[in-house]
């Protein structure tokens, strides 16, 4: 476990001045879990006053030098940082679910977990924990600080028999959206599946949190935000803290990228931005279907190519296959990269996405709708086709087409969820003319996109319910933005722009 940097903080600090609130912040495995932890631990230090250690499980991710990458930079910011050793997965069944091999791996940690926490308390006072959705049920079972949650169940579970899937209409969620069965997470659709009672027991448990820190912002889910806020008042439910949107900064080195080269050369405006996240992962026919989509749209595209799936499992976190190791750029169609030259450009594996979102060329984004990726998309102005894969994706997509009206989805053709190249093209066009056309247009993706502040990115506004409890420790949540990003002091309305300068 590395301990050194924590010790020798903790100690430090004892000499010189009384010790600094300190908060341990634990992430889930992947990126995905581990960049928005990175950030809001680095705010704390930051931006509060605090002392924070980011604790971490075995990293099984298909590119570990990302997230060493994660753990430089914040170390550099003054967060210590704590790694749990991995622990034996080799018993679990080769096809099982992400969801499953994350539970599985945190709760065989436990011990190692349990041993960490007396050592980082032994050398300094805690005062929170914030442990992120998979974690929160392990240390919910620990009489320990106060703990930081982040997410809201209901007890619809417990008064009905069968299965969501088979309600016949929509389920209306907290706050008035509208779910249809085939958008509901990965989690919701089998009680049989273990990761289903995880989710129920951790909506129960979730009461006995202090507070949840959730990664949003109220113009972007104003109903959820009213209906936690209410909770809270009834003493219902605890108080939820909006701190997001949670995003990494633009870094110097990601301006000298072939990416950012290549958009510095389009015209504005003109290009899509293809991405399916760091576990997304498509089949080879998929891949196929979506070359030739792209192909045939005629504009201009920028594609972060991984490694197709070739046992039908669209997440490549835990698993061999979308390591890309291979060059994942020889698993295109023959001639897809010469016929597309002049107006397109496929990357192997990785691109530097926030500056991709923020920079002036780029029109749209293709996205698997994984939260990290709808935040940054929404807060670059930049509207989405919305192309979920697993998890809860499904019910990210559904929320930003349905409710908050800033991505488009397009259809799948077959049962399998394949999406056809003709498909592909049309949502790709369609999103696209909307960007051509400008401001005149009054589409519900341009109506949405206003309301949450635009292109380029407009301030976001400050929650009505300013009245919300300040959470434990005296911290100002809504106050965790860099100024770059967006600030709201009180009950002030700041102009914060995201990337680009703009009108208020």
């Amino acid at each position: 476990m590395e301990m050194e940097s924590l010790v020798s903080t903790g100690t430090a600090e004892r000499r010189t001045a009384p010790p600094r609130p300190h908060v341990v912040l634990i992430s889930s495995p992947g990126a995905g879990h581990l960049i928005p932890m990175a950030e809001l631990a680095q705010r704390l230090v930051a931006h509060h006053g605090l002392a924070a250690t980011l604790v971490t499980f075995a990293d099984l991710s298909a590119r570990p030098d990302a997230h060493s990458a994660v753990f430089s930079s914040i170390r550099d910011a003054g967060v210590a940082t704590a790694a749990l050793p991995a622990v034996p997965l080799d018993d679990l069944p080769a096809d099982a679910r992400l969801e499953t091999v994350l539970l599985e791996l945190i709760g065989r940690s436990v011990p190692h977990l349990r041993a960490l926490l007396r050592d980082i308390s032994s050398a300094v006072p805690l005062a929170a924990l914030v442990p992120d959705f998979f974690v929160a049920v392990t240390l919910a079972r620990c009489p320990s600080p106060p703990s930081l949650a982040a997410v809201e169940l209901n007890d619809d579970d417990a008064a009905s028999v069968g299965e969501f899937r088979d309600l016949p209409d929509a389920l209306k969620l907290p706050g008035g959206v509208l779910l249809r069965r085939e958008d509901y997470g990965d989690g919701f659709q089998n009680s049989k599946e273990p990761v289903y009672a995880h989710l129920i027991e951790e909506g129960r448990r979730y009461r006995a949190a202090d507070g949840f820190l959730v990664n949003t912002f109220y113009d972007m889910e104003p109903g959820n935000a009213e209906e936690l806020r209410q909770a809270a008042e009834r003493s219902t439910f605890p108080s939820a803290y909006p701190v997001g949107p949670l995003i990494r900064p633009i870094s110097d080195e990601d301006a000298v990228s072939p990416c950012i080269e290549w958009l510095d050369r389009q015209p504005t405006g003109s290009v899509v931005y293809v991405s399916f996240g760091s576990a997304g992962s498509l089949s080879v026919e998929q891949t196929a279907e979506l070359a030739a989509g792209l192909e045939d749209s005629g504009h201009r595209f920028l594609w972060v190519v991984r490694t197709p799936s070739l046992d039908g499992v669209d997440f490549a976190m835990f698993t061999g296959h979308g390591s890309d190791k291979d060059d994942p750029l020889a698993w295109l169609p023959e001639g897809f990269v010469q016929r597309t030259s002049g107006r397109g450009l496929a990357v192997a594996a990785w691109a530097p996405q926030v500056r991709v979102l923020s920079h002036p060329a780029t029109a749209a984004f293709v996205s698997h709708c994984g939260w990290n990726s709808t935040l940054e998309s929404v807060a670059s102005g930049v509207p989405m086709v919305a192309w979920p894969l697993h998890a809860e994706q499904r019910t990210n997509a559904a929320v930003l087409s349905e409710s908050v009206g800033v991505a488009l989805r397009p259809r799948a053709a077959r049962a399998d969820g394949l999406i056809a190249r003709e498909e592909i093209t049309a949502a790709v066009r369609e999103v696209m003319d909307e960007e051509e056309k400008g401001p005149g247009t009054c589409s519900g993706r341009r109506r949405g996109r206003a309301r949450m502040g635009g292109r380029p990115g407009r301030c976001w506004r400050k929650s009505p319910a300013s009245g919300w409890p300040r959470p434990p420790l005296g911290i100002d949540i809504v106050d965790l933005q860099d100024a770059s990003i967006s600030i709201v002091v009180d009950d002030v309305e700041c102009a914060g722009c995201m990337h680009r300068c703009c009108a208020i």
